[in-house]
């Protein structure tokens, strides 16, 4: 369900702030007799969860979406006896300040912020935050070549090429950290966004598989509350034009932006002391 908080006037300069959130919610535990006998006496209508969502945005303010998921989550377990296991995923989409107005504002790109929380009566919680689709390219600084060739390769070894991706990445909390209502997760998300950007930025890469592991390392150097980085890296492929044809030289300046086929490049990164992911990734 899609909710929107503005927090009026508390904003640093008097102006609104925003939450723009897509909330899912998922119940599980002794829910058996509604699908075996049709008894629906343990099953907590959708109309309610989502009513839950609006109350609480009210309740809670523009909260950081670890914070109101942690809570959601826990308000589903604790109220309603035959659930033991709620999940919450949350997408914010930003919003930025425009004009002096202090109530106007654009919205911040494509990117989207991601929050998964398990809360589980035995288990205890767990936090997943994340970013989607930041996308980031290098104009140079990339090679790919020294791969293996066989009777269908065409491709032709670089040393020099345009390395772009849309970065989907989650990190994991620590199970210390996940038990916080309010672990410093804003701050905690813009040092993983910042580090994931300067190792892209920073690695003279020669694989996209080089610059996953760099980025995946420096989200943990930089935010030591998580132990676990998972990573999505479409390769997106700029291939230069060739303008020998028309009797001109494209000396690196000239690309055809490539949408498909292309290669998705996943991987994790571990702390050496990463504890058991648990409820984190099911």
């Amino acid at each position: 369900m899609r909710v929107v908080r503005v927090a009026r006037g508390a904003a640093p300069d008097g102006g609104d702030l925003i939450r723009d959130w897509n909330v899912s919610t998922s119940l599980s535990g002794d829910l058996a007799a509604a699908s075996l006998r049709g008894d629906n006496s343990h099953v907590l209508p959708t109309d309610s969860q989502k009513n839950k969502v609006y109350a609480l945005a009210r309740d809670m303010g523009p909260v950081e979406p670890e914070t109101f998921g942690l809570s959601l989550a826990a308000f589903f377990v604790s109220s309603q006896e035959p659930i033991t296991r709620a999940r919450i995923e949350v997408e914010e989409y930003g919003w930025s300040p425009i004009g002096a107005t202090g109530y106007s504002f654009a919205r911040s790109g494509d990117l989207v912020r991601t929050t998964v929380v398990t809360v589980d009566a035995a288990l205890g919680a767990s936090v997943v935050s994340g970013i989607r689709d930041l996308v980031v390219l290098n104009t140079t600084a990339s090679e790919f070549w020294g791969y293996p060739r066989d009777a269908y390769t065409t491709l032709p070894e670089t040393r020099d090429r345009m390395l772009a991706t849309a970065v989907n990445a989650q990190w994991r909390y620590r199970p210390d950290v996940a038990a916080c209502p309010d672990a410093g997760w804003g701050a905690a998300f813009a040092s993983a966004k910042a580090a994931l950007v300067a190792a892209f930025t920073g690695t003279y890469s020669s694989s996209l598989q080089q610059t996953l592991y760099a980025m995946g390392s420096a989200v943990l150097a930089d935010v030591p509350s998580a132990c676990e980085v998972r990573l999505e890296l479409p390769n997106k492929h700029h291939y230069l034009v060739d303008l020998a044809p028309f009797g001109l030289v494209n000396d690196r300046e000239v690309y055809n932006a490539g949408d498909r086929p292309y290669g998705l490049i996943e991987g994790h990164v571990l702390a050496d002391d990463a504890p058991d992911a648990g409820l984190a990734w099911t």
